[in-house]
């Protein structure tokens, strides 16, 4: 008898690549972050693709529930006020920024464990034809699905709508994290 790793992962998806840019006709296109500032190059990108198309865009940030005690929702678990105020600021600058470029732009900052299946509901809700995010590289597919860090390509496999992930470098995040503090 003989071990696949293929059969571990049966019930996985291969993600479809999505389609080019330049031929996206969508009205409505959802820029989501799992929690991170959305970096200057993504908001560009996102401002280009829904130029082209004439779209509108929804910004969606979430703010990380940490999980649950014996079953039952706990306080402590749940995001503080500064990890709100965090998000919220995230969602304007990048609301701001798209508005800046002449775009028709709204978002919202939400609380979930469940990242991924939010963001896809987010993007059913409001009718978007495309999602945009910011990824890291990708990892290795047996610790991938234990870090928060590569949602997006979760976001990805999940979603029958085109996701668009511009990666994101780590010394990139760096300077931002800098700038940000002030250093």
């Amino acid at each position: 008898m003989r071990f696949e790793l293929s059969s571990l992962f049966r019930g996985r998806r291969r993600a479809a690549a999505p389609p080019d840019p330049a031929t996206l006709h969508a009205r409505r296109i959802l820029l989501a972050s799992e929690g991170r500032q959305i970096p200057q190059e993504v908001v560009d990108f996102t401002a280009r693709l829904a130029k082209s198309a004439g779209a509108s865009v929804h910004v969606l940030s979430i703010a990380r529930v940490f999980g649950t005690s014996l079953g039952l929702p706990h306080p402590g678990l749940l995001p503080r006020k500064r990890e709100w105020d965090e998000q919220r600021e995230f969602v304007t600058a990048t609301v701001r920024a798209l508005k800046k470029q002449g775009l028709k732009a709204q978002g919202s900052a939400v609380g979930t464990r469940a990242a991924t299946k939010h963001i896809l509901k987010a993007a059913q809700d409001y009718y978007c034809e495309a999602i945009v995010m910011a990824a890291d590289p990708p990892r290795n597919v047996l610790i991938a699905d234990f870090m928060w860090s590569q949602e997006p390509y979760r976001v990805r496999r999940r979603s029958r709508l085109p996701v668009f992930l511009v990666t994101v470098q780590k010394d990139e995040r760096k300077r931002q994290k800098t700038a940000a503090s002030g250093a």
